[in-house]
């Protein structure tokens, strides 16, 4: 039996562990291997950074000294990891999620809080993307924000008659083609929501090209305007009522 020889006198590292940790998860686990797999999850998903952090059964297997405190050998700690893992899922303490990378599946596996579990509820709407840091096969989506907070955000409060036409615009409308929108009226100083929806409507018209509307707003006339919008250019360069 190998023994402790205490902590070092040197500046050491702590590692947070939740207090349901000890009143509710501890007193259930009855298995080694799964107390072993629950704790290492916290500390090492503790060190990571970004707003959703997740582990693959490889992140376990790379760590040679993790591995070692579960069985000598390597064929029997593999199989040893797998049981344990799949204990602390059936737990509930970890939460799992199946993605295609590179037509490969992969189970990426969240510790269960609120952010774990609005993570897998995320990739299971397909709400992830290939990540380029190769530690990470995927990322989630960053959330968008919608229409009322990118109006609140660049323009102002909302009036109860935008609300519903702001409304049918999202539900019309991708949500990039917005966000350009407001972006587009931002720069061109027209910050009002006629100039938002105008430039929508010429999109769906004519078709989603950024780069040129860009240059076409510099030099529509009012008349060009008023085709896409129930007001004049007026309109546009100020604020709504």
């Amino acid at each position: 039996m190998m023994t402790f020889e205490g902590f070092s006198d040197n500046k050491v590292s702590f590692a947070q562990i939740p207090g349901p940790f000890f009143s509710q998860l501890l007193p259930q686990i009855d298995h080694l291997g799964e107390l072993k797999v629950t704790i290492y999850a916290l500390w090492r998903l503790g060190r990571m950074d970004g707003k959703f952090r997740y582990l693959r059964q490889v992140d376990f297997l790379e760590d040679d000294v993790f591995m070692l405190g579960m069985e000598t050998d390597a064929a029997d700690a593999e199989s040893a990891l797998r049981e344990s893992i799949s204990r602390a899922v059936k737990r509930g303490s970890l939460l799992v999620a199946s993605v295609d990378v590179a037509g490969d599946e992969s189970c990426l596996y969240f510790f269960n809080t609120s952010k774990g579990r609005a993570a897998v509820e995320a990739i299971q709407k397909g709400n992830w993307r290939y990540s380029n840091d190769s530690h990470i096969a995927v990322e989630l989506v960053p959330e968008r924000a919608n229409i009322y907070q990118l109006y609140e955000q660049n323009i102002g409060p909302i009036t109860p008659m935008l609300s519903e036409a702001m409304q049918d615009a999202e539900d019309n409308y991708p949500s990039e083609w917005i966000e350009e929108a407001f972006r587009i009226a931002v720069e061109m100083n027209a910050r009002n929501w006629r100039y938002v929806e105008a430039i929508l409507r010429r999109w769906q018209e004519r078709g989603y090209d950024v780069r040129k509307d860009r240059q076409d707003t510099e030099k529509d006339t009012p008349e060009d305007f008023r085709r896409y919008s129930r007001g004049s250019l007026a309109g546009y360069l100020r604020s709504e009522d």
